[in-house]
């Protein structure tokens, strides 16, 4: 397994679920930044008022921000790939071929069979895979708009990681 495949592999849900991207993370966006904030942590209210009156003893004033920080820590990674996400379903609704290109030089092809929004293909070690292609982000290159007929598609696929796949329109089935 070589790292850039397994790089690709990871990019591509977000940008072969586009749509789906998008709202997910467009509306969880506002959750993580809330809670990626200095105030959000549990607690972190009545601590600054027992801080305030002095009620707080001093061994536990350092106990309880270091868990806020590593909360906060936390939901900021967590919002920087959130972000990434969006950004990816973006560009992938609007029809630049974030991972597809990488697919498509660096796949294997086989004959595959189409029935509906569904791919069928089977890798070269034998396994059969029933894999989306989704309306919205269709998992066709180099050709994106381009129509397929019949129930033939040459697929390539990453030999790594078959579950990343472009369905090849530069050619027929074979």
């Amino acid at each position: 397994m070589n790292i850039p495949d397994t790089l690709i592999w990871l990019l591509n849900f977000p940008a072969a679920h586009g749509y789906a991207m998008v709202f997910i993370a467009g509306f969880s966006l506002f959750g993580l930044f809330a809670l990626s904030a200095s105030g959000a942590t549990p607690g972190s209210a009545l601590r600054r008022v027992r801080e305030r009156e002095g009620l707080l003893r001093p061994e536990h004033a350092k106990r309880g921000r270091w868990g806020g920080r590593l909360v906060r820590i936390v939901f900021r990674v967590l919002t920087v790939v959130m972000l990434a996400n969006l950004v990816i379903g973006i560009l992938s609704l609007t029809g630049v071929p974030v991972t597809r290109a990488y697919i498509y030089e660096h796949g294997q092809p086989t004959t595959g069979t189409r029935d509906g929004d569904w791919i069928t293909f089977s890798t070269a070690s034998g396994v059969e895979y029933t894999v989306e292609s989704n309306f919205f982000t269709p998992a066709v290159y180099p050709d994106r708009d381009a129509y397929l007929s019949g129930d033939q598609v040459v697929v390539r696929y990453l030999p790594s990681h078959p579950q990343a796949y472009v369905i090849d329109s530069s050619q027929g089935p074979r």
